[in-house]
C-alpha cells in the first residue's frame, strides 16, 4: 500500500468467532483488510493449558486447527497481516506474576511464532503478531507480556503488538501496558461504550476520546474500532453515509490515524467494501 500522508489508512477484521463467516482464506482474498485478527486464544495463564477456540472453524482438541496454515501463509502472500488475539470477552485468562508472562511469552513464540513447538495449533504458518483483547481478568502483567513478546522481535520477523481497549481512557484492563509504548497497532473500541462512542449526529464525545488516544499513547498507529453492522454490538455502530461524512474526516487528520478496526467478519456484510475507498 502506498502512503499518501496521514490519510492512508487500512482495515483491520476479527476473524474466528463464528463458523459462517467464511474461511480465513476467502476473508483475505475479498482485498478488504490489510490486517485479520484470528480470534481468540480464550484460555492461558495462571498454570491452565493454552486453549484456541475458533468457535465452529476447527477443533483444537483433536489438533484440528492445523489446517489454517496455508491459509495464513496464502493471506500473508497478498500483504494481509494475521495476528492472534489473547483473550475475548468470555475467556478463561490471567497473569499471575511476571514469570506467568514469561511463561505464557515463551507459550506463544514456540507455538504461534517463530519458535519451534510439535504441536503448533495452527501448524507451521509464523504469525505476524499478537492482539490483546483482554476485557477481564486482572489488570496485572500484560506490561510483562508485551516486553517479553517484542523482545523476541530480535530474533528475525518483528513481532508485532496489538491491542484492542475500550475508549473510556485509560483502559481498565491494558492501560499500564501500552505505556510501554511497544505497540504498533491499537484498535480502540468505540462501541458497548456511550460515553466515548458516536451517537446518531454528535461526533463530539468520540473526537474527544480520540484526541485523547492519539495524544496520550504511543503506538505506530490508533484505529477506530465499530460494529460492522448493528448487531455486531449493543451500541455504537456507525451508518456508512455518518462514517465518511462526519466521523472519518474529523479523525483522519491525526498522524497516528491507521484506519478502522471491525468487530467481526461475520458480521461485515458489505460494510468494510462500502468504506474502504474512505478509510
Amino acid at each position: 500500500m502506498l502512503a499518501t500522508g496521514s490519510n492512508a489508512g487500512g482495515i483491520a477484521i476479527y476473524w474466528g468467532q463464528n463458523g459462517n463467516e467464511g474461511t480465513l482464506s476467502e476473508t483475505c482474498e475479498t482485498g478488504n483488510y490489510e490486517y485479520v485478527i484470528l480470534s481468540f486464544l480464550a484460555t492461558f495463564g495462571n498454570g491452565q493449558t493454552p486453549m484456541i477456540n475458533l468457535a465452529g472453524h476447527c477443533d483444537p482438541y483433536s489438533n484440528g486447527c492445523t489446517g489454517l496454515s496455508s491459509d495464513i501463509k496464502s493471506c500473508q502472500a497478498k500483504g494481509v497481516k494475521v495476528i492472534l488475539s489473547l483473550g475475548g470477552a468470555s475467556g478463561s485468562y490471567s497473569l499471575t506474576s511476571t514469570e506467568d508472562a514469561k511463561q505464557v511469552a515463551t507459550y506463544l513464540w514456540n507455538n504461534f511464532l517463530g519458535g519451534h513447538s510439535s504441536s503448533r495449533p495452527l501448524g507451521p504458518a509464523v504469525l505476524d503478531g499478537i492482539d490483546f483483547d483482554i476485557e477481564g481478568g486482572t489488570d496485572q502483567h500484560w506490561n510483562d507480556l508485551a516486553r517479553f513478546l517484542s523482545g523476541y522481535s530480535k530474533r528475525g520477523k518483528k513481532v508485532h503488538l496489538t491491542a484492542a481497549p475500550q475508549c473510556p481512557f485509560p483502559d481498565a484492563w491494558v492501560g499500564n501496558a501500552l505505556k510501554t509504548g511497544l505497540f504498533d497497532y491499537v484498535w480502540v473500541q468505540f462501541y458497548n461504550n456511550p460515553p466515548c462512542q458516536y451517537s446518531s449526529g454528535d461526533i463530539g464525545t468520540l473526537e474527544d476520546a480520540w484526541k485523547q488516544w492519539t495524544s496520550d499513547i504511543t503506538a505506530t498507529n490508533i484505529f477506530l474500532g465499530l460494529p460492522a453492522s448493528p448487531e455486531a454490538a449493543g451500541s455504537g455502530f456507525i451508518p456508512v453515509a455518518d462514517l465518511t461524512s462526519k466521523v472519518l474526516p474529523a479523525i483522519k487528520g491525526s498522524a497516528k490515524y491507521g484506519g478502522v478496526m471491525l468487530w467481526s467478519k461475520y458480521y461485515d456484510d458489505g460494510y468494510s467494501s462500502a468504506i474502504k475507498s474512505h478509510v
